[in-house]
């Protein structure tokens, strides 16, 4: 205990830029040099990353390589499940894989090979071959020795994670109840129906603080606010909390479905397929079913109906689907979940959306998106294996991700504006910016595993929600 307390005093006394007051942010943390080579090595050394989607590497021998902020894993289907293996060549360091499988050859026949000296690996890390093995000292040569050193790797949700923590808990361990609802939801089965990239010119916790709340959609994406103000009013624009989702007393019963019609129709085009246009095309059919008068019992009905709607019509085609009003009832999430620290899933019937955001330094970061949607057998796509990428500005991207782009570059800038100290924050509807801060000095100041692994499963189900006392 005297030596946890001896680091724990060290660390926390080198981060110069620590939260002491959740409502303030100060903007060094999103552009200092020094902090951010802190928390790289803090967080990012010691927690689970989203490595690869496993459809990437279906067949036994098939790999990828997973780079974040100067280290590389090797991510490899064995015979005994997905393991992940530190790149590089035992004899000089040499990486001895790079990009994809598919462009380098499987490796269940060619393993590894080092480009420098040719030394040789199979894909459980043995050592297969050495060239003038005669030449070094026989201690060098041991098989222990020789060995690609492991990473920890686990597998949930259709991804492979990794955590370069030796000693770190295990992923359900540490990302808690959130799994659950996401697990009950089917992500398992789900496929990547497309995979977009692009360089963000800001900090990565700018980039992911653009999904952390709603808050934003008022004045950032006018045309859901527009569709449905009485759903983004009452829990942004007034003190009364609404009185339900998206629903206005005062309409009729036809014109509160019409409202949420056309607020799925701009969330399906805007995202690509958040919700998916084959659900769209069932929702269609029900517009007009017959309902209570009341606005207020029937909209929640009217979900009932197309969430049942959708669940049967999907399976019947053959898709390995939840049925949706079991687990809305069961596992009721957040429109979006974070599995710190770079991860977001966002959900709403039977697809999901991903978000991965890597640091590539203090003010730039790697901004990945898949779309994921259920297959029937027999009628699956190509699956993508590396990201289109484009600039932070094209109009290629989807909607809604082009309209968050168009923000998170120049709040950067803001965060050098002179006289401009801290950001200020929401206590009931940012408070996830603020955990999410406050779990990174937690992981600076070396707390206790078990209690960072506490405040990350907070997180998980933490969007748009308060500021939360983490235990530290």
């Amino acid at each position: 205990m005297a030596d946890f307390d001896a680091r724990h005093a060290v660390t926390a006394a080198a981060n110069p830029f620590k939260v002491t007051d959740p409502e303030k942010l100060p903007v060094e943390r999103y552009f200092d040099e020094d902090f951010f080579n802190l928390e790289a090595e803090a967080v990012f050394g010691h927690t689970w990353q989203m490595a690869c989607r496993l459809e990437t590497i279906p067949e036994v021998g098939d790999w990828i390589e997973y780079t974040i902020l100067g280290k590389s894993v090797i991510v490899v289907r064995t015979k005994d499940g997905v393991k992940a293996h530190h790149n590089h060549c035992r004899h000089r360091g040499v990486p001895i894989a790079g990009g994809h499988g598919n462009d380098r050859g499987n490796c269940a026949k060619t393993g590894f090979i080092c480009p420098f000296h040719g030394w040789r690996w199979n894909m459980e890390g043995e050592s297969t071959f050495v060239y003038g093995k005669h030449m070094f000292n026989p201690d060098l040569m041991d098989q222990e020795e020789l060995k690609l050193r492991p990473v920890r790797c686990e597998t949930y949700g259709g991804c492979a994670y990794v955590n370069l923590d030796e000693d770190a808990l295990s992923l359900r361990d540490t990302f808690g109840p959130v799994l659950a609802g996401l697990e009950a939801r089917g992500m398992d089965n789900l496929r990547a129906e497309w995979w977009y990239g692009t360089v963000l010119p800001a900090n990565w916790k700018i980039a992911m603080e653009a999904f952390q709340e709603g808050y934003h959609v008022m004045k950032t994406h006018p045309q859901l606010q527009q569709a449905s103000p009485d759903l983004y009013n009452s829990r942004y624009g007034n003190d009364t909390g609404g009185i339900g989702p998206m629903i206005n007393p005062d309409k009729s019963v036809h014109d509160n479905i019409a409202m949420q019609f056309e607020h799925l129709k701009l969330l399906s085009a805007g995202m690509a397929g958040l919700v998916h246009a084959k659900e769209i095309a069932i929702i269609e059919k029900y517009l007009d079913v017959e309902l209570p008068s009341d606005p207020v019992q029937a909209i929640p009905m009217w979900y009932g109906i197309i969430q049942d709607a959708i669940t049967l019509e999907l399976r019947a085609a053959g898709e390995e689907v939840p049925d949706l009003n079991e687990v809305s009832v069961k596992y009721p999430l957040e429109a979006l979940q974070f599995l710190f620290p770079n991860t977001f899933v966002l959900v709403f019937f039977t697809g999901m959306t991903q978000y991965r955001v890597r640091p590539l330094t203090p003010e730039t970061c790697l901004f990945e998106i898949w779309s994921l949607t259920n297959a029937a057998p027999g009628k699956e796509w190509p699956v993508p294996l590396e990201p289109i990428i484009l600039p932070y500005d094209s109009k290629d991207f989807p909607q809604i991700p082009q309209q968050d782009y168009s923000n998170i570059p120049i709040q950067q800038k803001g965060m050098h504006s002179k006289g401009f100290e801290f950001m200020r924050l929401s206590r009931e509807r940012e408070g996830l910016i603020s955990n999410n801060h406050r779990t990174i000095d937690g992981f600076i100041e070396g707390q206790p595993p078990e209690k960072l692994a506490r405040a990350i499963a907070q997180l998980g189900l933490n969007f748009d929600g308060p500021i939360l006392d983490l235990g530290f």
